[in-house]
């Protein structure tokens, strides 16, 4: 499984940092989870894949497409 949270950030210019704060979440545990090593909670990914816009299939590599249906 392909996890997209470090390409999005990249993508859209954004620091673990900036996205810590704006999360209210650990940048190390940004780093974890871009790293794989730490699996996001169900609650965590729904955060993450609205703060991108994008569908959790995109986040989790299931598809290709960003649009949320």
């Amino acid at each position: 499984m392909e996890f997209r949270l470090k390409e999005l950030r990249k993508q859209n210019k954004i620091s673990q940092l900036k996205m810590a704060l704006d999360l209210n979440m650990n940048q190390n545990t940004i780093s974890r989870y871009e790293n794989m090593e730490r699996e996001a909670d169900y609650a965590t990914l729904i955060r993450l894949a609205d703060y991108f816009d994008v569908s959790l299939d995109y986040l989790l590599g299931r598809t290709n497409d960003k649009a949320i249906k």
